[in-house]
């Protein structure tokens, strides 16, 4: 929710994937600010509708910054000719079990801003076929695997807002779901207590003390002992019950909830990973890194050093995403969503 990743990637959509460029546009903090309110005022599609003027507004507004975003990245690369863009856009609220996922951002206006072809709306006909509509990136995570050649059993463990894992027995065969929260129930907190965005490299955390009673009973939630396929929204885990803990405190615990949540995703597995490679905005916090080190059996690295950035691991998978919906390649299968058989998805858009 702070801004907009854009990737350039060239792929066939299979097995060739190169990476051209990336780039980050952060939004302005009033933008930030309206987002958030807005999501976390969206706790079902009735009380979405109830507030969609509200919606439209923010909706147009994000996607003016993913047309400048886009338009920042092709000014540097001109001699690119672009044929796609894939827009995931902002999660609003995500219930599967109640058949619908909600991202916002106006495709259309997108298209005749960039005019280029664009391709956005994921997830819907995977939940309409029985799927979760979630996690999308195992697809790509299998690629970079394939492709750094590495000896399976290994593991891909994106730490963004919620935690997701791919995991890859063999070459060729992943599964993946949500492991857990990730950062965002962390820098809700520290946004709440201190008014900062993060916790940077974990500094506050390490100086906190885990509320082992409190963890516990965050990790008795039903989430954890459903077997995949599942997938999260941000909303699904609150703090109520970690209210009383200080600034330091607080952001120990929330921490722990994160790796302790990985650890037991990581457990889950009949083969144990030869080597976790982690990725996202959740890399960088070193209370969180360490501790995940600290009690798993294998090695664990940063994809960085396989010459992947992994701040845009995301939306180079949006991207990889939109070639193969629009070559009408499947983009969902059964063993990572849960859907009914592998599914095609994904919507054009024509400026």
């Amino acid at each position: 929710m702070d801004g907009v990743d854009v990737s350039i990637i060239k792929s066939d959509g299979d097995q060739y994937v190169e990476i051209i460029d990336d780039l980050y546009l952060e939004y302005e903090d009033r933008l930030k600010i309206k987002l958030r309110k807005i999501i976390n005022l969206c706790s079902s599609k009735d009380q979405f509708l109830k507030i969609s003027k509200d919606i439209h507004v923010i909706e147009k507004a994000i996607t003016h910054y993913h047309a400048k975003a886009c338009k920042l990245i092709i000014e540097k690369n001109k001699e690119i000719k672009l044929d796609l863009i894939g827009f995931h856009g902002q999660t609003v609220i995500h219930k599967p079990q109640k058949g619908y996922s909600i991202q916002i951002g106006d495709s259309k206006l997108l298209s005749k801003l960039t005019n280029t072809t664009v391709v956005s709306n994921f997830r819907e006909n995977d939940i309409l076929n029985g799927g979760q509509g979630a996690p999308l990136t195992p697809l790509y995570h299998q690629l970079i695997l394939n492709k750094i050649k590495l000896n399976p059993p290994l593991a891909l463990i994106n730490i963004g807002g919620i935690s997701n894992i791919s995991y890859m027995k063999e070459y060729d065969k992943i599964i993946g779901f949500d492991a857990g929260p990730g950062n965002y129930l962390i820098d809700k907190w520290i946004k709440l207590k201190a008014n900062l965005e993060f916790d940077k490299d974990g500094l506050i955390a390490k100086s906190g003390k885990v509320n082992k009673d409190l963890l516990k009973k965050l990790l008795c939630d039903s989430y954890y002992k459903k077997k995949p396929p599942k997938s999260l929204d941000v909303k699904d885990f609150d703090f109520q019950s970690i209210n009383q803990l200080s600034l330091q405190d607080g952001l120990a615990t929330l921490s722990m909830l994160t790796v302790e949540s990985i650890i037991m995703a990581i457990n889950s597995f009949e083969k144990y990973p030869n080597k976790i490679l982690i990725s996202g905005g959740g890399r960088k916090n070193k209370f969180i890194f360490n501790s995940i080190k600290k009690n798993i059996k294998s090695s664990m690295l940063l994809i960085d050093e396989f010459n992947f950035d992994g701040d845009f691991i995301e939306s180079q998978a949006f991207a990889y995403l939109a070639i193969r919906s629009y070559l009408k390649k499947y983009i969902t299968y059964p063993n990572i969503t849960g859907v009914k058989k592998p599914s095609l998805g994904g919507t054009i858009f024509k400026s």
